[in-house]
């Protein structure tokens, strides 16, 4: 599949990456907003998914992909968190498959439902369908895919409240969810900056060789390092907004994003200051803030509403 949007030129259709026996990574260029990733995991005549996709076409893609590297359809499928570019496609896999997530996946994917297309109404979502969990775990969980062990972990509140992270200790590859992106700026207004902080540093102790982001390119551990350091940058600049008595849009009106310029929807630093204001005003980790007006300012600072390619 390949469409063009005259402000970004051609947008390359999604590829799959063998990066460990029996394990692949589904990349979608660009990894610009709902252009998520997903993992393929096959082994001894069994296949589970790390996520689907965010619209009907993208999901089909998913699983002609699925089909090009095994025979067999998965039979789990694992939701790191609700948004719906990791989770829309579920419905494609069901009923064959089962879907498993944390237990506030499932809550906070039902109390969402279709909400995000409305944010994007030009985009073509298809006839996706609400498929939330139906298997829901709290702390940990392993899944066996044949010989292969899956360990699902909650993490957070980071990315969101009810992020899984997917480790195979015997391939040494982490699958991040959007706690971590590939050259994707971080997105954290509904989960916390102090525990993405938190978060990653849990993530250091797997010592992964490979990470496959929420979005963009399979990374080596380097990439916690660049997510790591916006996250703090955030932080310095939530702290001097507040003591100069600025607001969020203002910070992020004034900021120069020096190396962070390089990432992908820089638009997101003005949702991030907001959590990073009221995180350091004594508001809780994950707790509710007004989503959709913190997008409105962050369409506000971007000029326009940002361009979302699913």
């Amino acid at each position: 599949m390949s469409r063009t949007n005259t402000a970004y030129g051609p947008i390359a259709p999604p590829r799959t990456e063998e990066v460990a026996d029996g394990v692949f990574a589904h990349v979608q260029p660009d990894g610009g907003w709902c252009l998520n990733n997903a993992g393929i995991i096959v082994a001894d005549g069994s296949t589970a998914l790390v996520d689907t996709a965010a619209t009907q076409a993208r999901a089909l893609l998913l699983r002609d992909a699925v089909t090009a590297v095994t025979p067999h359809a998965p039979r789990v499928v694992v939701n790191t968190h609700f948004h719906g570019d990791h989770a829309f496609g579920n419905f494609v896999f069901t009923p064959e498959a089962v879907v498993v997530g944390h237990e506030l996946c499932r809550t906070e994917m039902a109390a969402a439902g279709l909400h995000l297309t409305t944010l994007w109404p030009d985009v073509h979502w298809g006839g996706v369908t609400l498929e939330p969990p139906s298997v829901t775990y709290r702390e940990a969980l392993t899944v066996h895919i044949g010989d292969i062990e899956a360990q699902l972990l909650h993490v957070g509140p980071a990315h969101t409240t009810n992020d899984t992270v997917v480790w195979l200790p015997g391939q040494r590859v982490l699958f991040t969810g959007d706690l971590v992106m590939s050259g994707v700026t971080p997105f954290f207004p509904m989960g916390s900056l102090a525990g993405s902080l938190a978060g990653i540093a849990r993530l250091r102790q797997f010592d992964a060789q490979v990470l496959v982001t929420g979005h963009g390119p399979v990374a080596g551990p380097e990439v916690l390092d660049v997510a790591e350091d916006y996250l703090l940058w955030v932080r310095r600049l939530a702290r001097e907004g507040i003591a100069a008595g600025l607001t969020p849009l203002e910070v992020a009106g004034e900021a120069d994003l020096g190396e962070y310029a390089a990432l992908l929807d820089s638009e997101r630093l003005v949702p991030n200051l907001h959590r990073a204001y009221a995180e350091e005003r004594g508001l809780p980790p994950g707790a509710p803030m007004d989503i959709g007006a913190l997008f409105g300012e962050m369409i506000e600072h971007h000029g326009g509403l940002p361009v979302c390619r699913a």
